[in-house]
């Protein structure tokens, strides 16, 4: 007896249908992607039971004729390739050609289409096999109505869940494709109830906002930057806001919706240093490269993707999010922001984005420099800084040469009025409203990345004492002290062992006058003692958080303007200005339209 047959053509359709079909809002996928490739602009979905007793697509895209109807119920029968070449950067959803006649073998099967200007066509089937075929009057395009779902499969059927969860899985299937084809109108119903309807949306906010609501607008961020071949365009969630709604995620690649970890992954790396631990953010993003970049036949439901070069794209898709977030639009609000779903949108002119990015100024203030070359503004900042008591090696007084010939120098930005509240907090006007930035926080994300770009490129220049500092250590912060003293070092830190768990501090880092520098060495042991981290770049990044957050100036600290003007200049030379390296808001925005509504101008 032969041990190897060739399987019946009604088994390999149901083998075929387990890979398609998983579930009711499997089989919704393929048809609304169908109705999509068909050209389709306005798309009904109906279902009961969730779909598993009936699944009902009718869309308003080209239609076909009785011969293609027929044809389209064959195994790899398919309009969208011809020969294998077209596999290459193929546009459409489907091109497998099993989508329809996998749904068919599992179910009772109804086509009602017609093309346009031609004769109207149904089409019945069940299990796979054509029951009757005949003529009917309708409008162009295609309708198809699956019922019983896997009627003829009971092992199948008994694996599907309750009503609910299938129509769960439906509505997000729905909007994974809302999302997507934001210029086609959907309706969805389930069980005569319409859950959603949604109109051709002009963009992604649009869609957004008629999904979830203008609140869940808000909260995002624009990402649109091109690197070479790779354009990276959607919305990320502004990190204040990061964990105050549930979390979603959607990704596309040349237009087609995609299961993708690893850029998933590399978005998340945009935030780091602006979020608290286990927080993740919500992200929206599309993803264009080069047709030949990219291979779509690697999945039975075409839900992943190969990259020719993913560390290439990996590298685009986080470099984009962190530019989004390095913009002033990034920063958290009070109240909401001006943006609705039905009004124009919250647009970030140049201007608002270059507020906080003026033009480099010379070294030496607090700073890393005062602003607009002012010398009132340098004056009030180093009478400031002669406040410290600490005793450092004195700086020989300069010469009395003659005034310098005036000499021409570039244009710098303009740096707005700014006003110190309660000793914590700078404020200033806005053409959008009131804004106010956090001096301690604002501080910490200025030395974060500077002492990263120390501890990555090269060691800092220190200030040595005149008195050396003894510092007496408990074990665990000696030991702390071992682990990094190789970095603590290119930080600027010259300590010595003394005996026992004793240093001997002679040099220090000088990140501004009021440092305090016996205190932040003690204070960063303390919270580096028993880190067990392995990787290097992870090291440096905790030993840069935790230095900056004990070097900035602090809530209370009185700050002249000229330091004001400089702390200003220094943050708009970060990266990520709108957070701290906590995750905590280095800048907040009131808009005046919140004002005006709160004081009823509105």
């Amino acid at each position: 007896m032969a041990r190897i047959v060739v399987l019946p053509s009604a088994v390999a359709d149901q083998i075929a249908a387990g890979e398609v079909v998983e579930r009711p809002a499997s089989a919704v996928k393929e048809l609304v992607e169908n109705s999509l490739d068909a050209g389709a602009t306005a798309i009904d979905v109906a279902v009961e039971e969730g779909g598993r007793q009936l699944i009902r697509v009718s869309d308003d895209g080209s239609g076909m004729d009785r011969d293609d109807a027929l044809l389209a119920l064959e195994r790899h029968a398919t309009s969208k390739i011809r020969n294998a070449a077209d596999l290459v950067g193929v546009a459409s959803f489907g091109f497998r050609g099993e989508a329809l006649p996998a749904i068919c073998s599992v179910s009772r099967l109804v086509i009602e289409t017609a093309p346009q200007d031609g004769a109207g066509t149904a089409v019945h089937a069940a299990g796979g096999i054509v029951t009757e075929v005949r003529d009917v009057a309708r409008r162009r395009g295609t309708t198809i109505a699956a019922s019983q779902l896997f009627y003829n499969a009971p092992a199948r059927q008994k694996f599907l869940r309750g009503p609910r969860s299938e129509w769960r899985s439906v509505v997000e299937t729905m909007t994974t494709v809302a999302l997507t084809r934001r210029d086609v109108r959907f309706t969805v119903t389930n069980d005569g109830r319409q859950a959603l309807a949604l109109p051709a949306a002009r963009s992604l906010r649009d869609r957004v906002a008629a999904l979830w609501g203008a609140a869940a607008v808000d909260r995002m961020v624009d990402v649109e930057d091109v690197q070479g071949p790779v354009q990276v365009s959607g919305l990320a969630e502004r990190p204040a806001d990061v964990g105050t709604a549930s979390r979603r995620t959607f990704l596309t690649v040349n237009g087609r919706p995609i299961r993708d970890n690893g850029l998933l992954r590399a978005a998340e790396a945009a935030y780091k240093s602006t979020l608290a631990p286990g927080l993740r953010p919500s992200l929206l993003l599309d993803v264009v490269l080069p047709a030949d970049a990219v291979d779509v036949n690697v999945h039975p439901a075409k839900a992943e993707v190969r990259f020719r070069d993913r560390w290439l794209v990996e590298r685009c898709v986080e470099e984009a999010v962190r530019r989004a977030l390095g913009t002033f639009d990034a920063s958290a609000a009070l109240g909401v922001r001006r943006w609705s779903a039905t009004g124009p949108g919250w647009t970030t002119r140049p201007a608002d984005v270059e507020l906080l990015r003026p033009a480099p100024v010379a070294d030496g203030a607090l700073f890393q420099g005062a602003v607009n070359g002012s010398a009132a503004a340098t004056h009030d900042a180093d009478v400031a800084l002669a406040r410290d008591d600490r005793a450092v090696a004195p700086r020989p007084p300069e010469p009395d040469f003659p005034p310098a010939p005036a000499v021409e120098t570039p244009p710098t930005q303009y740096v707005p009025p700014l006003l110190q509240l309660r000793r914590t907090y700078m404020m200033f006007e806005h053409d959008d409203g009131v804004v106010l930035i956090d001096q301690h926080s604002a501080h910490e994300r200025v030395l974060y990345e500077k002492f990263m770009g120390m501890l990555e490129r090269g060691e800092a220049p220190s200030q040595r004492l005149l008195f050396p500092l003894t510092l007496h250590l408990a074990p665990a912060e000696a030991e702390a002290f071992e682990a990094n003293r190789d970095v603590l070092a290119r930080l600027g830190f010259e300590v010595e062992g003394f005996g026992g768990h004793t240093l001997l501090v002679n040099a220090v880092p000088m990140p501004h006058p009021r440092f305090d520098a016996e205190r932040c060495l003690r204070e960063t042991l303390a919270a580096l003692a028993g880190d067990r981290d392995a990787s290097s770049h992870a090291r440096h990044e905790r030993l840069a958080a935790t230095v900056a957050c004990k070097a900035a100036i602090k809530a209370g600290d009185e700050l002249s303007p000229g330091e004001m003007r400089a702390l200003f200049v220094a943050l708009g030379d970060t990266t990520l200005p709108a957070h701290d390296v906590h995750g905590r808001s280095t800048i907040v925005q009131l808009s005046w339209s919140e004002l005006e509504r709160r004081f009823g101008r509105q």
